[in-house]
């Protein structure tokens, strides 16, 4: 019932031509339903009582109905087509939506190949469902009833036949549906497994190339697409089960009313002409019944796809603007007071633990630490891409769960690690900034990212960068992403290791640039002790903890760690450098 009322809450405003193609379905239906008693009455009072007329008669209104039936057949077409692309549309644009709202904590319950199946494969499965399960729905039931109650108004006795059979068919059609319904679910989650393994290779596609794996991933590619088509047969020769069942049954309904319809024949209880229209009932409940067996393992198919759908739809986003949002982040400060955070609530450790720090607005900040430190996860509890465990978390004063989202995300500007381009024009990208900045400001903001210097080799403002940027290098996607943060102006800008592909005299560039800003307070997530030397305060992270903060003169005089750091990549003589 849950998977009903989605397809209807969400078939919208094509609910109408769906009401209509059903309409069509049963008026078609119940108009064939009649062509056999016709049949029996051109057999009867026309051809055995020699009466031209009424042949003639008969078989115009037979003639009639067909025709009828034939616009019904075609109008239920039309209809049922546009009711099933659009309901494929608005559930796609509902599930694309409802995505937007996700935060990096829905996210990460979803691989990414799997809601590309899910908007794309389970809609189009159910899609199918609908524009061709319609017809044999509607048709199944009102031909099997209709059907029985024609034949036994002809022949009761013949009709005991269906009473022998009917029940054996339910039976056999239970079991085949019961036992391929969870192998639907298998078969759309090994999909999921085979878009993943292409999505991962393409994207790669490149460091395949250059380490020569082409062997070894059509190897594992290969391996998923023969599990996908073992775990497909597997699936298809169960569900194909029910058509020997419903053709050796009708085979022998067939052959036990004619023999007994002969004998009755013979001993002149039953007329030609009523025989020839009972056969007729007996074709059309036996194809009822292929049609409802059928339709019930289209179903077993599209429910899967909807609950897969619904998973979707049902999730809900773990971080919401409260009602009463602070709609304005009045200045660049920021506080972390005892902050700790995990991304799963039943991890061991916290990825940060008991974090105290006070940014002041217009500073600016840099965050060293090794390798899984929690640098990155720090500054993402700024733009609330996640929620602090416990603590809090604060932007110019007020807690970052009091703003409204997209005020709070308007005013922190993150230059991510993984550096994202757009495929079009250096425009359209830098318009991800500022849909409205005029070419002045976006050279502005390409000069503060010294993009200017390689603007024109690539065609200016309206360069195509390629897919996904691939007609740039790496630091010069970093630097066109750095400009398309500039331009939105934020309160706060967070660098999260993002000068990491350019070099040493052009990172200088950068962050000589940017101190011109002084407005905006600056975290400058890095590896390089280089790229944040002269930050108003260097914080040190360690295992999730601030192990020290401080300039770099005081860290270099008391922190281990970072003098560390520093040693490895400037080289000794820090007792001089501290003299």
């Amino acid at each position: 019932m849950d998977g009903v009322r989605l397809i209807a809450r969400h078939l919208g405003g094509y609910r109408r031509d769906f009401l209509l193609a059903v309409a069509c379905v049963a008026l078609e239906t119940s108009l064939e339903i009649v062509i056999p008693v016709l049949m029996a009455w051109v057999v009867d009072e026309g051809i055995m009582a020699s009466s031209l007329e009424t042949v003639v008669t008969g078989g115009a209104l037979m003639l009639a109905c067909a025709l009828v039936s034939l616009g019904l057949g075609l109008l239920y077409a039309r209809f049922s087509a546009r009711a099933a692309m659009g309901l494929g549309a608005n559930l796609r644009d509902a599930e694309y939506a409802h995505l937007q709202g996700f935060s990096f904590a829905n996210l990460d319950d979803f691989e990414s190949s799997s809601l590309v199946t899910r908007l794309t494969t389970d809609v189009t499965v159910i899609q199918n469902a609908l524009v061709s399960g319609t017809r044999p729905l509607v048709r199944g039931p009102v031909i099997l009833v209709m059907g029985l109650v024609c034949a036994a108004f002809m022949s009761a006795e013949l009709a005991v036949v269906f009473f022998v059979v009917l029940p054996v068919l339910a039976v056999a059609t239970f079991s085949v549906v019961r036992r391929v319904g969870p192998l639907y679910r298998v078969l759309q989650g090994v999909m999921d497994q085979l878009n993943d393994a292409l999505q991962e290779d393409l994207a790669a596609i490149r460091v395949i190339k250059a380490y020569v794996r082409e062997g070894h991933v059509a190897d594992r590619f290969a391996r998923v697409n023969g599990l996908l088509a073992s775990t497909g047969a597997r699936t298809f020769r169960t569900a194909v089960l029910n058509v020997p069942i419903f053709q050796a049954t009708m085979y022998v309904t067939c052959v036990g009313i004619l023999w007994f319809g002969g004998q009755m024949i013979m001993a002149g209880s039953l007329t030609v002409g009523t025989f020839t229209g009972f056969m007729s009932y007996v074709l059309q409940i036996v194809n009822s019944l292929m049609m409802i067996s059928n339709v019930f393992l289209l179903l077993a198919r599209a429910v899967t796809s909807v609950e897969r759908v619904s998973e979707v739809l049902d999730e809900r986003p773990t971080i919401l603007s409260p009602e009463g949002a602070v709609r304005e982040v009045p200045d660049g400060s920021v506080v972390f007071d005892h902050v700790s955070f995990k991304y799963a609530q039943d991890a061991e450790r916290n990825v940060l633990e008991d974090v105290c720090l006070r940014l002041e607005p217009g500073s600016t900040v840099g965050v060293l630490g090794g390798t899984g430190s929690g640098k990155t996860t720090l500054v993402q509890l700024v733009a609330r891409l996640y929620d602090a465990s416990s603590g809090s978390v604060s932007v110019g004063g007020h807690d970052v769960r009091d703003y409204d989202l997209a005020a709070l995300r308007d005013a922190v500007g993150v230059v991510l690690q993984k550096n994202v381009l757009f495929s079009g024009t250096v425009r359209e990208n830098l318009a991800w900034g500022d849909a409205g900045a005029t070419d002045e400001q976006m050279l502005e903001a390409c000069r503060l990212a010294c993009a200017d210097e390689f603007l024109d080799r690539i065609g200016g403002l309206d360069g195509d960068l390629g897919q996904g940027g691939a007609g740039v290098s790496g630091g010069q996607k970093q630097r066109l992403c750095i400009a398309r943060t500039l331009l939105k102006h934020p309160r706060v800008l967070i660098f999260d290791d993002s000068t990491s592909a350019v070099d040493m005299a052009t990172d200088a560039a950068i962050r000589a640039n940017l101190a011109t800003l002084t407005d905006v307070t600056k975290i400058v997530i890095a590896q390089r002790v280089a790229s944040v030397m002269d930050a108003d305060k260097i914080v040190v992270l360690d295992e999730g903890r601030v192990h020290a903060q401080g300039t770099h003169e005081e860290l270099l005089a008391s922190d281990p760690i970072y003098q560390e750091i520093y040693e490895s990549q400037i080289g000794s003589g820090i007792s001089g450098e501290v003299a």
